[in-house]
């Protein structure tokens, strides 16, 4: 059993200990307890490095969900600007390859031309002595009579000039003699309104540009005028019919429920936008350089009491409208794109890919039934039993 030395006991192999193979019995435990230290100094930067290695790890997984999200957009992005050669299946479910039967859908109502209301002219035929099908000329006639009528247009290629021949009179105010326009004249106007409308009509109804207007003038009515004069024609309908732009204007603004949208439009070669704000009975369109807030408000006002449907732009949110609805065909086309690429994910969340196609399917099924409705209305409106 050891004991302990005596009160006072100084060993005299202090320095030159024979159980530690003759070091220093000072310096072995200075260096014990710097061994101490030193194990704790290792264990902090353990911890350290640690720490760092866990945060690296967990921005490594961020940014592989990143990288992951990013090509899945980019592939869903590529295909829908690249479709595919081979037919994929169906929403509905049906095998790839399979084409959709023409024709309208099982229960519409069929449509035929209604048979004019007046006839024009009447052309008697006789017997044919020929078949026109097959050459025979052992016809027998059957003594019944078939009609057919038949629209067609009727083209005369010649301009009508008129000669207005005014009477004048002194106008003392504005010391000047004046004159009175006369039925479908427009005065000091070598061309008449109805070529003039006709022009504005194909311009843009028809989408005609002002070099093939003039073409089609020249050709079937052998009036000849220059692309400038067409557009004189437009600048002189602007002028005219600015009050009316203007009353169509604050009734927009006044209107229940407006439909909103813009795109791009070119002016003269230079980039404008065109804007669009209209319901069933109204339609406005403006021409603005500016995609901005102030011309969503010139529009529709700072403060629309009525329903606004637009798209999620945010110039809209200037005019601070009363009741604001997205367009539910944006909805469905978001969804859908969100749902492709969260099919492209590995690690996909799976509630937001249910959310997604739920929510597509069910707008879908809203817009369908709003065509059914819309159309049976106009069934009944046309007199056919609801």
């Amino acid at each position: 059993m050891p004991t302990y030395p005596p009160y006072g006991f100084s060993c005299p192999y202090t320095d030159h200990c024979p159980h530690l193979e003759g070091l220093s019995t000072t310096w072995v435990f200075e260096g014990y307890r710097r061994a101490d230290e030193a194990y704790d100094e290792h264990l902090r930067i353990i911890d350290v490095l640690d720490a760092r290695l866990n945060e690296a790890l967990k921005r490594v997984r961020i940014l592989e969900q990143e990288n992951e999200e990013l090509k899945a957009k980019n592939t869903a992005l590529h295909r829908r600007q690249f479709k595919a050669n081979k037919a994929a299946p169906s929403e509905s479910g049906s095998p790839a390859g399979t084409r959709k039967k023409r024709g309208a859908p099982v229960g519409h109502p069929g449509w035929s031309r209604p048979k004019p209301a007046r006839v024009d002219r009447t052309v008697h035929l006789s017997t044919p002595s020929i078949c026109p099908h097959c050459g025979s000329d052992s016809l027998l006639p059957t003594g019944q009579v078939s009609e057919h009528l038949q629209e067609d247009i009727l083209l005369r290629p010649r301009t009508i000039i008129t000669r207005y021949v005014h009477e004048e009179a002194y106008c003392g105010h504005c010391r000047r003699s004046v004159v009175q326009g006369g039925e479908d004249e427009l005065l000091n106007a070598p061309i008449g309104p109805v070529a003039k409308s006709v022009a504005i009509y194909l311009r843009y109804r028809m989408g005609m540009p002002y070099r093939k207007v003039t073409e089609v003038f020249r050709d079937l009515f052998g009036l000849e005028f220059v692309c400038a004069s067409a557009l004189g024609f437009d600048r002189q309908a602007v002028v005219k019919g600015a009050a009316i732009y203007e009353d169509l204007r604050e009734k927009i603004k006044a209107s229940a429920v407006i439909h909103a949208d813009e795109t791009s439009w070119r002016n003269d070669g230079v980039g404008h936008y065109a804007w669009y704000a209209g319901n069933p009975d109204l339609a406005l369109f403006h021409i603005d350089r500016h995609r901005s807030t102030e011309v969503a408000q010139s529009i529709l006002g700072s403060s629309f009491e009525g329903i606004l449907i637009t798209d999620r732009y945010a110039a809209y949110n200037g005019a601070h409208a009363k009741a604001r609805q997205s367009c539910l065909s944006h909805l469905i086309t978001h969804a859908r794109e969100i749902t492709r690429e969260l099919l492209l994910i590995k690690d996909r969340d799976r509630k937001a890919e249910v959310f997604c196609t739920g929510i597509a399917a069910f707008f879908s099924k809203t817009c369908a039934l709003g065509q059914e409705l819309l159309l049976r209305r106009k069934d009944v409106e046309a007199g056919a039993p609801y």
